[in-house]
């Protein structure tokens, strides 16, 4: 398919608004939702649907060897993304999608970590020192800017999270992968989507469900989650992928938080304070200065999803 300036704008549109926006179907689902089995059971039946359209329109499939290196790292997708909802329980949307866009960070002293000869460029330092002072500001004690305190174990969760799926994304660089960009996602969701289903169950994270006290909201974020979030966002990055550059296209990084941010406010009934709008302003920059001084992040895209 031919790439024309109409075609690109709508894959960035789509991008920056279905992946920004899933911070906020994700609370919605959380309200009346475990948020470990909502998590498994998304990625479940994503992943599902995609490996299952690739099959009947490619004939595609994994390989045993591609099967082993989509379960690790679907680990890393399972609990990155029940870490952001877990912490959507105790912090708002947007934040947990400011919190999830240090992933890049994460990226470079991981990468820097594994190959020590391999400095990062001036530009990526200073893009890391920025990053850790929006994270100051936004997590910060509560005199700040004379704003609440953020939930510590919330924003833990979502920084733990995005190491744990950067340090996947790593791995997926060099790990056997199918053909297919679309069975590939397919097969780490529903590696990661199973694992987190079945040991959240084990674990009891139904306990106290009841399916008919599920509100409309819930059903209509999760639906929106696994049928857009998933499906039509993948699928606009990948077109991203094949007709951009990769810096380009991992632009959703610092968009994205700010789409959640402005929908949270909006919609959720979250509060937009000063100390938000600056610690916002201030780790989106920083994201910006990682992916377009830091040459290695920019070359290769955190992950074919976000963490959310």
């Amino acid at each position: 398919m031919t790439a024309t300036r109409g075609r690109l704008l709508l894959a960035y549109i789509t991008v920056y608004l279905v992946w920004g926006s899933s911070y906020l179907a994700i609370k919605f689902a959380v309200q009346s939702m475990p948020a470990f089995p909502m998590a498994g059971a998304r990625n479940l039946l994503a992943g599902t649907i995609l490996i299952v359209s690739a099959r009947l329109l490619w004939g595609a499939r994994g390989t045993r060897e591609q099967w082993r290196a989509s379960a690790i790292v679907g680990m890393s997708l399972m609990t990155s993304n029940a870490a952001v909802a877990f912490s959507i329980t105790r912090i708002p949307s947007g934040v947990a999608a400011l919190l999830t866009a240090m992933t890049p960070c994460w990226m470079v002293l991981l990468d820097w970590f594994r190959n020590p000869t391999q400095r990062p460029a001036t530009g990526t330092f200073a893009g890391l020192l920025v990053g850790l002072i929006g994270i100051a500001i936004l997590v910060g004690p509560a005199e700040l800017f004379g704003a609440d305190h953020i939930d510590s174990l919330g924003a833990a969760a979502v920084l733990v999270g995005t190491l744990i799926w950067a340090a996947g994304s790593l791995y997926a660089r060099t790990a056997p992968k199918p053909p297919s960009a679309q069975l590939m996602s397919g097969m780490h969701m529903l590696c990661g989507g199973t694992l987190l289903f079945v040991v959240s169950t084990a674990l009891g994270g139904w306990s106290g469900f009841d399916i008919g006290a599920v509100t409309p909201s819930s059903w209509l974020g999760f639906t929106y989650l696994v049928l857009v979030a998933s499906l039509a966002g993948f699928t606009a990055y990948v077109y991203l992928l094949t007709h951009t550059t990769a810096a380009r296209a991992s632009t959703y990084a610092f968009v994205n938080p700010v789409v959640a941010v402005a929908l949270g406010a909006w919609f959720g009934g979250e509060p937009l304070t000063p100390r938000i709008g600056l610690a916002a302003t201030i780790i989106c920059g920083a994201v910006a200065l990682i992916v377009f001084a830091g040459r290695k992040v920019a070359d290769t895209p955190v992950a074919e999803e976000p963490a959310a």
